[in-house]
């Protein structure tokens, strides 16, 4: 059989073998197999047999599994989605680029990534993007690199929807940094979180002018705990589809939902700390544009208004300059 869906599951597509047996059930013409609790037990058992054959080639050859993983990496990842017994299995197995590994190879294990956590933290950090280039530099990893925290870098078209479907590892949660209000848990003393909440609130009235400024661009404005040398950053809300899921459905021509990213701001940054001062609210309006587009080029999104942006851009360059 050229596809034998029926003793292997279709992530495992890539597996060619010969089964051998006295008892199985074909139709009349026994050309196809018939679908019961005999085929059903193969299939469990191939399924276990040819995961522990890459198991095993894991642990004892890394250098022939790398080569097998660059082959049928993003075929392995259909897994989780499509088998959810063996899920904990085909995780071990497995491969990302991190921020450990400045190569971009898609080499860090999650058992590595779990052995290397830091004291108190308890979750698995990850983030997904088009290219490595585009993520390695991700304004969202700058709190992570502040506390020595490693972050998964998932550039692979698929790895959004694979994340839908692996929740944790090892009994420890994924969490992506650029979704939602990010908290770190035990990583963040009481004093960190009482500071931030200080903070925010002498900013209250510059979220309220940047919420008038942007207006239907963001669902939300509010004080960033992420960065630390980047001016803003785009969030993603907690239950929208991020940029991946996004073209892959524009691309198959599926209607995809609105959604609107929130916008967060660093308020210890320079150029924060002129939006603030600045009274004319024209001026204002242009830079908070500028910042917003900033943002969104840096979390590899397209712009709405490109010319718009040169527009504003050139503005305040020329103001610079005279």
């Amino acid at each position: 059989m050229d596809q034998a869906e029926q003793f292997l599951p279709l992530y495992l597509r890539f597996i060619k073998g010969v089964v051998d047996s006295n008892d199985l059930p074909l139709n009349v013409s026994r050309e196809i197999l018939q679908s019961g609790p005999v085929i059903d037990s193969m299939k469990s058992a191939l399924t276990k047999r040819s995961l522990d054959m890459l198991e095993k080639l894991a642990k004892d050859k890394p250098e022939d599994y790398a080569g097998f993983w660059k082959n049928f990496g993003q075929v392995l990842k259909e897994g989780p989605a499509e088998d959810y017994g063996n899920r904990e299995k085909i995780a071990g197995l497995l491969r990302f680029a991190s921020t450990h590994d400045g190569s971009g190879e898609q080499s860090v294990a999650l058992a590595d990534y779990v052995a290397r956590m830091i004291d108190g933290q308890d979750k698995l950090y990850y983030l997904t993007g088009e290219s490595y280039q585009q993520v390695k530099d991700s304004p969202h990893l700058e709190v992570f690199r502040k506390k020595g925290i490693e972050v998964l870098l998932m550039t692979d078209r698929i790895d959004e929807w694979l994340m839908g479907y692996l929740n944790e590892f090892d009994g420890k949660s994924f969490v992506d940094i650029a979704r939602g209000d990010l908290d770190l848990g035990k990583l963040e003393t009481e004093e960190d979180k009482k500071a931030q909440e200080e903070v925010a609130k002498t900013k209250e009235a510059l979220v309220t002018r940047l919420k008038t400024a942007l207006g239907e661009d963001v669902a939300e404005v509010r004080v960033s705990h992420r960065l630390t040398d980047s001016p803003a950053i785009l969030a993603i809300g907690e239950q929208d589809l991020g940029l991946q899921m996004r073209q892959i459905l524009e691309a198959s021509g599926q209607k995809v939902p609105e959604s609107k990213p929130v916008f967060e701001f660093n308020p210890a940054h320079p150029l924060i700390e002129k939006l603030d001062a600045e009274a004319d609210m024209d001026r204002f309006n242009d830079l908070a544009h500028v910042l917003f587009d900033q943002a969104a080029l840096a979390a590899g999104d397209s712009l709405k208004d490109p010319a718009g942006y040169v527009r504003r851009l050139n503005e305040l360059l020329l103001e610079l300059s005279a």
